[in-house]
This record gives C-alpha cells, structure tokens and sequence, in this order.
C-alpha cells in the first residue's frame, strides 16, 4: 500500500532519519518502533506531509507519493499526531465537523461521519461540551476520531495511548482493533511492548535513524537467536539497554 525507500531527513547538522526503508501492506498493521530519539516521529512526519526537504522514495499503490506537495496525496492517509491536535474552545461536535470539511466532506456527509466517530469515541453524550473541559483520555479519544473522519484506507498513529487512564487506553485500542478488523491498515508506534504484540502484524524497529530489523514478532525472535524471546527481549537486545533522554 505504502512504501517507503531510502527516506533520510535532517534538521540542520542533525541527521534524524538516515536511509529507512519498510512498506505498509494493505490491511495490516505495522508497529514502528525504536527507543526515544530513534526518528519514528520524523519519519511519520514526513510521511504525512509536515516535512517536505526528506530525501528518498515514496509509492502509495506503486504510484509516487508527495504527501507535501499534493493534497490528494495527503488526503489518502488518517494521522493521529503524539501531541493533542484539537481547538479547545470548540466543542467534541465542531471539532469533528471542522476536520470534516477540512478534508473535503460536504455537510450531510459531515454530520453522518461526525455521529459515527462521537460513538467510535464514546462522546456521544459530551459532544457539545467545550474540548478543554475534557479529561486527558476524552481528549486522545476525540484525537483518534478526528483522524477518522475522511475514512482513510491507511492510519498513521504515533503513540495514541500515551499517558491516559486504563480505561480510555482499553477504549482505543478496542478501537484500533475494530478498524483493523475492519480492513484498514495501520502504523503503530508505541512504548507499550504488549500493545505492539496484540495488534500488529509486523514489526519494523528503528534505532538512531534506521530501520534495523523488520518481520512478524516470531520472525524477529528468531533472527535475534532467542526464537522464545518476547518482543519486549527482542527490542533491547536489538536497540540496546543505554538510556535514550531525548
């Protein structure tokens, strides 16, 4: 579905991505995974068209990709950002109708995709409380919805879990789950090793810009030389125990 060749990028005298290739297939979930400062979230940003100065290659359907040149190009992907990306002083339904049209929706396309994804959410019953009155689970769970608004094929989410409480994290990933059986693909990055285990289907880790090892959980314990190994054994023994602060 999407593959990605050689993709570097550096911000100034730092190199963040250095010749990362992997590829998405088509209704599968691929985990990204890497220790913090490893480039996932360059490499996602690339991908989705906030950077443009990358080097490489991109194919979306073995067609070449400019998610930051062409807006049809960007318009074929979901993105769920790491940081909380709502308006505060809007309320869940506006939040939802405004990604909506931002993404091309005419109107009763937009209130039938608004209703289905304040369920997928489960804030049916706060949609017209103001986002910032919202706990830090409600506001991840309204994060994901708005990714899901145009419908896309592909979803890239960069850590969507992070710091919420047990029962919105079981709520996304029930979700995620959903939409995998669904038959759209995703990308998953995260720091819960048990999470990338459950829901995906292989695995690419990236450590100091590059992509180091990429197959299902069982093909990399085995690669490792450890076949019984869990991912969490895998992971630091192909990344390394040194502690990663930045």
């Amino acid at each position: 579905m999407l593959k990605i060749e050689e993709l570097s990028y550096s911000y100034q005298d730092r190199q963040a991505v250095c010749g990362a290739s992997f590829e998405v297939r088509e209704g599968e979930c691929l985990g990204l995974l890497g220790p913090n400062g490893a480039g996932k979230t360059t490499a996602i940003s690339c991908m989705v068209g906030l950077l443009s100065a990358w080097q490489g290659a991109m194919f979306w359907h073995g067609e070449p990709f400019q998610p930051a040149l062409q807006a049809s190009d960007r318009g074929q992907l979901g993105f769920v950002p790491q940081e909380i990306a709502l308006y505060a002083n809007l309320t869940a339904e506006e939040n939802l109708d405004l990604f909506g049209e931002l993404n091309g929706l005419g109107k009763a396309e937009r209130r039938k995709a608004v209703e289905k994804n304040l369920e997928l959410a489960g804030l049916v019953d706060r949609q017209k409380d103001l986002v910032r009155t919202f706990s830090g689970g409600m506001q991840r769970r309204l994060n994901l919805a708005a990714g899901l608004m145009h419908s896309p094929s592909l979803v890239l989410l960069d850590e969507p879990t992070v710091g919420v409480d047990p029962q919105s994290r079981n709520h996304l990933f029930e979700t995620l789950l959903q939409l995998k059986a669904d038959g759209v693909s995703l990308l998953y990055t995260t720091h819960f090793m048990e999470e990338a285990q459950r829901l995906c289907d292989r695995i690419a880790i990236m450590n100091e810009g590059s992509v180091i090892a990429v197959g299902t959980p069982q093909e990399l314990a085995e690669q490792s030389g450890e076949p019984e190994s869990d991912l969490e054994k895998i992971f630091l023994k192909l990344t390394g125990r040194s502690l990663r602060d930045d």
